[in-house]
Protein backbone atom coordinates (compact mmCIF):
# COMPACT_ATOMS: atom_id res chain seq x y z
CA UNK A 1 0.00 0.00 0.00
CA UNK A 2 1.30 3.35 -1.15
CA UNK A 3 2.65 5.52 1.45
CA UNK A 4 0.48 9.14 2.75
CA UNK A 5 2.18 11.67 2.49
CA UNK A 6 0.71 15.41 4.04
CA UNK A 7 2.75 18.52 2.63
CA UNK A 8 2.10 21.89 4.27
CA UNK A 9 3.42 25.17 2.76
CA UNK A 10 1.87 28.09 1.65
CA UNK A 11 3.84 29.00 -1.18
CA UNK A 12 1.68 27.17 -3.76
CA UNK A 13 4.98 26.57 -6.60
CA UNK A 14 6.59 24.48 -3.83
CA UNK A 15 3.75 22.33 -2.78
CA UNK A 16 2.83 21.72 -6.14
CA UNK A 17 6.60 20.82 -6.92
CA UNK A 18 7.06 18.48 -3.88
CA UNK A 19 3.79 17.00 -5.33
CA UNK A 20 4.84 15.75 -8.16
CA UNK A 21 8.14 14.53 -6.89
CA UNK A 22 6.44 12.57 -4.43
CA UNK A 23 3.58 11.25 -6.61
CA UNK A 24 6.07 10.27 -9.41
CA UNK A 25 7.50 7.82 -6.50
CA UNK A 26 4.07 6.48 -5.88
CA UNK A 27 3.37 8.20 -2.66
CA UNK A 28 -0.47 9.74 -2.03
CA UNK A 29 -0.52 13.21 -1.43
CA UNK A 30 -2.08 15.17 0.59
CA UNK A 31 -1.38 19.23 -0.37
CA UNK A 32 -2.72 21.97 1.87
CA UNK A 33 -1.71 25.91 1.92
CA UNK A 34 -2.62 26.50 5.71
CA UNK A 35 -2.57 24.86 8.58
CA UNK A 36 -6.74 24.21 9.40
CA UNK A 37 -6.98 22.55 6.72
CA UNK A 38 -4.14 20.11 7.20
CA UNK A 39 -5.64 19.70 10.62
CA UNK A 40 -9.04 18.43 9.51
CA UNK A 41 -7.04 16.05 7.12
CA UNK A 42 -5.00 14.43 10.33
CA UNK A 43 -7.81 13.87 12.45
CA UNK A 44 -9.87 12.07 9.26
CA UNK A 45 -7.09 10.18 7.53
CA UNK A 46 -3.95 7.89 8.39
CA UNK A 47 -0.73 9.80 7.60
CA UNK A 48 2.70 7.79 7.21
CA UNK A 49 4.95 11.06 7.40
CA UNK A 50 4.30 15.18 7.29
CA UNK A 51 6.41 17.95 5.69
CA UNK A 52 5.28 21.36 7.33
CA UNK A 53 7.07 24.69 6.13
CA UNK A 54 7.53 26.75 9.36
CA UNK A 55 6.26 29.81 8.12
CA UNK A 56 2.49 29.10 7.57
CA UNK A 57 -0.66 32.11 7.60
CA UNK A 58 -2.45 31.13 10.27
CA UNK A 59 -0.59 29.09 12.25
CA UNK A 60 3.44 28.49 12.53
CA UNK A 61 4.66 24.85 11.57
CA UNK A 62 6.49 24.56 15.16
CA UNK A 63 2.86 24.58 16.53
CA UNK A 64 1.56 22.12 13.93
CA UNK A 65 4.91 19.81 14.70
CA UNK A 66 3.85 19.98 18.50
CA UNK A 67 -0.09 19.20 17.77
CA UNK A 68 0.77 16.49 15.82
CA UNK A 69 3.32 15.13 18.15
CA UNK A 70 0.81 15.09 20.89
CA UNK A 71 -1.33 12.44 19.13
CA UNK A 72 0.99 10.74 16.73
CA UNK A 73 4.63 9.88 16.37
CA UNK A 74 5.13 9.42 12.29
CA UNK A 75 7.94 11.38 10.59
CA UNK A 76 7.95 15.05 10.63
CA UNK A 77 10.45 16.82 8.30
CA UNK A 78 10.10 20.46 8.60
CA UNK A 79 10.77 23.04 5.70
CA UNK A 80 12.69 26.29 6.45
CA UNK A 81 13.60 29.46 4.56
CA UNK A 82 15.96 30.65 7.12
CA UNK A 83 19.63 29.31 8.11
CA UNK A 84 19.29 30.33 11.55
CA UNK A 85 20.22 27.04 13.73
CA UNK A 86 17.62 28.55 16.31
CA UNK A 87 14.92 27.43 13.82
CA UNK A 88 16.14 23.79 13.50
CA UNK A 89 16.81 23.23 16.82
CA UNK A 90 13.25 24.73 18.08
CA UNK A 91 11.86 22.02 14.82
CA UNK A 92 13.53 19.03 16.50
CA UNK A 93 13.10 19.96 19.94
CA UNK A 94 9.48 19.98 19.15
CA UNK A 95 9.59 16.50 17.67
CA UNK A 96 10.49 17.34 13.94
CA UNK A 97 12.77 14.21 13.25
CA UNK A 98 14.42 16.09 9.86
CA UNK A 99 14.94 19.47 8.67
CA UNK A 100 15.51 21.36 5.12
CA UNK A 101 16.57 24.77 4.73
CA UNK A 102 15.19 26.45 1.63
CA UNK A 103 15.84 26.08 -1.73
CA UNK A 104 16.59 22.72 -1.40
CA UNK A 105 16.84 20.31 -4.49
CA UNK A 106 13.26 18.33 -4.30
CA UNK A 107 15.59 14.86 -4.95
CA UNK A 108 17.24 15.43 -1.48
CA UNK A 109 13.75 16.14 0.10
CA UNK A 110 12.27 12.66 -1.39
CA UNK A 111 15.53 10.94 -0.49
CA UNK A 112 15.00 12.16 3.47
CA UNK A 113 11.26 11.18 3.16
CA UNK A 114 12.07 7.72 1.91
CA UNK A 115 14.78 7.38 4.89
CA UNK A 116 12.38 8.27 7.17
CA UNK A 117 9.77 6.18 6.11
CA UNK A 118 12.42 3.26 6.14
CA UNK A 119 12.88 4.43 9.73
CA UNK A 120 9.49 4.55 10.57
CA UNK A 121 8.20 0.98 9.02
CA UNK A 122 10.92 -0.45 11.53
CA UNK A 123 10.29 1.53 14.65
CA UNK A 124 6.36 0.52 13.75
CA UNK A 125 7.10 -3.62 12.24
CA UNK A 126 5.26 -6.38 14.22
CA UNK A 127 8.04 -8.50 16.09
CA UNK A 128 9.89 -10.33 13.77
CA UNK A 129 13.37 -12.45 14.69
CA UNK A 130 15.94 -10.36 15.25
CA UNK A 131 19.81 -9.99 16.05
CA UNK A 132 19.03 -7.47 18.50
CA UNK A 133 18.37 -8.52 21.84
CA UNK A 134 14.65 -7.88 22.54
CA UNK A 135 14.90 -6.05 25.85
CA UNK A 136 17.13 -3.76 26.70
CA UNK A 137 17.84 -2.60 30.23
CA UNK A 138 19.65 0.14 32.57
CA UNK A 139 18.62 0.72 35.86
CA UNK A 140 14.96 1.42 35.77
CA UNK A 141 15.13 2.36 32.26
CA UNK A 142 13.55 -0.39 29.97
CA UNK A 143 13.55 -0.75 26.14
CA UNK A 144 11.94 -3.59 24.14
CA UNK A 145 13.41 -3.45 20.71
CA UNK A 146 10.17 -5.87 19.16
CA UNK A 147 7.08 -4.11 20.48
CA UNK A 148 9.29 -0.54 20.68
CA UNK A 149 7.83 0.20 24.11
CA UNK A 150 9.75 2.38 26.63
CA UNK A 151 9.33 1.99 29.99
CA UNK A 152 10.84 4.59 32.74
CA UNK A 153 9.93 2.82 36.23
CA UNK A 154 7.09 1.12 35.20
CA UNK A 155 5.65 4.00 33.41
CA UNK A 156 5.41 4.16 29.54
CA UNK A 157 7.57 7.10 27.59
CA UNK A 158 6.55 8.21 24.19
CA UNK A 159 9.57 8.34 22.08
CA UNK A 160 9.68 9.45 18.23
CA UNK A 161 11.53 6.83 16.31
CA UNK A 162 14.48 9.01 15.91
CA UNK A 163 14.76 9.00 19.27
CA UNK A 164 14.14 5.37 19.82
CA UNK A 165 16.73 4.58 17.62
CA UNK A 166 19.18 6.48 19.60
CA UNK A 167 18.41 5.17 22.87
CA UNK A 168 18.91 2.02 21.76
CA UNK A 169 21.86 2.67 19.99
CA UNK A 170 23.16 3.82 23.36
CA UNK A 171 21.76 1.03 25.49
CA UNK A 172 23.37 -1.43 23.43
CA UNK A 173 26.29 -0.17 23.91
CA UNK A 174 25.86 0.35 27.51
CA UNK A 175 29.18 1.21 29.70
CA UNK A 176 30.50 2.38 25.98
CA UNK A 177 31.14 5.64 24.94
CA UNK A 178 29.26 6.03 21.50
CA UNK A 179 30.98 8.58 19.36
CA UNK A 180 28.69 11.54 17.10
CA UNK A 181 30.02 10.06 13.97
CA UNK A 182 29.54 6.33 15.36
CA UNK A 183 25.82 7.16 16.26
CA UNK A 184 24.84 9.20 13.13
CA UNK A 185 26.10 5.74 11.14
CA UNK A 186 23.99 3.56 12.95
CA UNK A 187 20.84 5.94 13.36
CA UNK A 188 20.89 7.58 9.85
CA UNK A 189 22.82 5.02 7.78
CA UNK A 190 22.96 5.05 4.27
CA UNK A 191 21.51 8.83 4.11
CA UNK A 192 23.88 10.69 1.85
CA UNK A 193 23.16 14.36 3.12
CA UNK A 194 25.04 15.67 6.07
CA UNK A 195 24.08 16.84 8.98
CA UNK A 196 25.83 18.20 11.85
CA UNK A 197 25.92 17.68 15.61
CA UNK A 198 23.55 19.94 16.94
CA UNK A 199 21.37 17.18 15.41
CA UNK A 200 22.12 14.87 17.78
CA UNK A 201 22.41 17.47 20.89
CA UNK A 202 18.51 18.47 20.30
CA UNK A 203 17.65 14.36 20.33
CA UNK A 204 19.76 13.91 22.99
CA UNK A 205 18.19 16.82 24.82
CA UNK A 206 14.74 15.59 24.13
CA UNK A 207 15.94 12.16 25.36
CA UNK A 208 17.23 13.42 28.51
CA UNK A 209 13.73 15.13 29.26
CA UNK A 210 11.29 12.48 29.03
CA UNK A 211 13.91 10.22 30.77
CA UNK A 212 13.56 12.72 33.76
CA UNK A 213 17.60 13.19 33.52
CA UNK A 214 19.89 16.21 33.47
CA UNK A 215 23.19 16.87 31.69
CA UNK A 216 24.80 17.73 34.70
CA UNK A 217 23.79 14.81 37.05
CA UNK A 218 22.75 12.34 34.29
CA UNK A 219 21.41 8.78 35.45
CA UNK A 220 21.08 7.59 32.21
CA UNK A 221 22.62 9.64 29.47
CA UNK A 222 26.03 10.87 29.73
CA UNK A 223 28.26 13.27 27.53
CA UNK A 224 31.74 12.76 26.94
CA UNK A 225 33.03 15.98 25.83
CA UNK A 226 34.74 16.15 22.12
CA UNK A 227 33.81 12.58 22.12
CA UNK A 228 29.97 11.61 21.84
CA UNK A 229 27.57 10.18 24.54
CA UNK A 230 27.20 6.76 26.82
CA UNK A 231 24.90 5.03 28.74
Amino acid sequence: MAEKILVVDDERDIANLLEVYLQNENYIVYKYYCAQDAIQCIENNEIDLAILDIMLPDMSGFSLCQLIREKYTYPIIMLTAKIEETDKITGLTLGADDYVTKPFRPLEVVARVKAQLRRYKKYSAPAVEKKAKPELSYHKLRLNTQTHECLLEGEAVSLTPTEFSILQVLLENTGNVVSIEDLFHAVWKDEYYSKNSSTITVHIRHLREKLKDTSDTPQYIKTIWGVGYKI
